[in-house]
């Protein structure tokens, strides 16, 4: 595909890697960068002074996205009677007992989320070797084990996203859609971060927010001016 002359600027523009943006300076530039056809997510990297190998440095939780994610999230719920009811009325896209446990044991496990009561995590804890690995394993300090299924669902397709330091110290996640206005992103990017900034660690020493770069699926990462953000 061919360079545009704004692209080529831009580029040029992008190549000082000490450049610091605002959000909304960000998000047109990877706009003017775009050169795809799909609606790219446009996703957000935190670097954090935390050593997630200790226990009181960990950093996990969730968020709810104002504007939502932009992507369809499907959903399955251990639980049954009333509870089960309740989470089909919710919108789960699958919802069972043992019957689901065996399903997903043949393989199928193509949930982003994972719900289940309280009286089914003996059943679900069957489950850990293939739902841990991939972060669905039901968690009642996300909210994932709980008597209240159909809030649980309606956060989860309502635009909930999971949050969780890496071993490097590094959080990441789609914020939403190109497509979105810079209004909804920037909302989207505020909420993000401020959950993280709430989820510090005890542990946490030193400076806890030290960068934060925006990029869209087939974009660059463009470094973002944390002082916007935190204050500092």
């Amino acid at each position: 595909m061919k360079t545009t002359k704004k692209q080529k600027s831009l580029g040029e523009t992008l190549g000082d890697n000490m450049k610091l943006y605002a959000v909304g300076e960000a998000l047109q530039a990877l706009r003017d960068l775009k050169t795809t056809k799909f609606d790219e997510t446009i996703e957000v990297a935190l670097n954090l002074g935390v050593d997630p190998r200790h226990a009181d440095q960990m950093v996990r939780g969730m968020v709810s996205l104002p504007a939502g994610t932009g992507k369809e999230v499907r959903v399955a719920v251990f639980a049954k009677g009333d509870k089960a009811a309740e989470a089909l009325a919710a919108g789960a896209d699958k919802v069972g007992a043992e019957d689901l446990m065996e399903d997903m044991q043949a393989g199928n496990l193509n949930y982003d989320r994972v719900i289940a009561t309280p009286d089914m995590m003996g059943v679900v804890g069957r489950l850990g070797k293939l739902l841990g690995p991939k972060g669905l394993m039901p968690n009642p300090k996300l909210g994932t084990v709980t008597p209240n299924v159909t809030q649980a669902v309606k956060d989860a397709k309502g635009g909930q996203i999971e949050f969780r330091v890496e071993k490097q110290g590094i959080i990441h996640a789609g914020i939403g859609k190109m497509s979105f206005s810079d209004e909804d992103l920037t909302k989207n990017f505020s909420a993000f971060v401020d959950a993280i900034v709430k989820a510090k660690p005890a542990g946490a020493k030193g400076k806890y927010l030290r960068k934060i770069s925006m990029s869209s699926s087939m974009g660059p990462g463009l470094k973002i001016d944390t002082t916007e953000v935190t204050g500092a």
